[in-house]
């Protein structure tokens, strides 16, 4: 009974490994996958930038927490600046309201 069972696990593992498919290199994508890969790239990149930027000429006090922190929450691909710009630069009162 045990020959059975090692038998049914060597099948299924061998399944498994021909049911997955092979990473494609960069040659081998087609042109829209390509396009839209460097496209994503440069959206998170410009992202990133940005949240960097900011982090460097924002004064400390309007910035919620620690630069330093913030500054490797940023790193993290999409979340990080998305997170940076929602949730950590403090609302400041609009410039060209009066006060009254």
């Amino acid at each position: 009974m045990a020959t059975k069972t090692a038998t049914k696990r060597a099948t299924k593992t061998a399944t498994r490994k021909d049911s997955r498919k092979k990473k494609k290199s960069w040659k081998e994508l087609p042109p829209l996958a390509r396009i839209g890969t460097l496209a994503v790239a440069a959206v998170q990149l410009s992202l990133l930038v940005a949240a960097q930027r900011d982090i460097s000429r924002r004064p400390a006090e309007q910035i919620r927490g620690s630069k330093a922190v913030w500054r490797m929450v940023t790193l993290i691909n999409f979340i990080g600046p998305g997170s940076y710009f929602a949730f950590g630069r403090k609302n400041l009162p609009a410039a060209g309201k009066a006060a009254g």
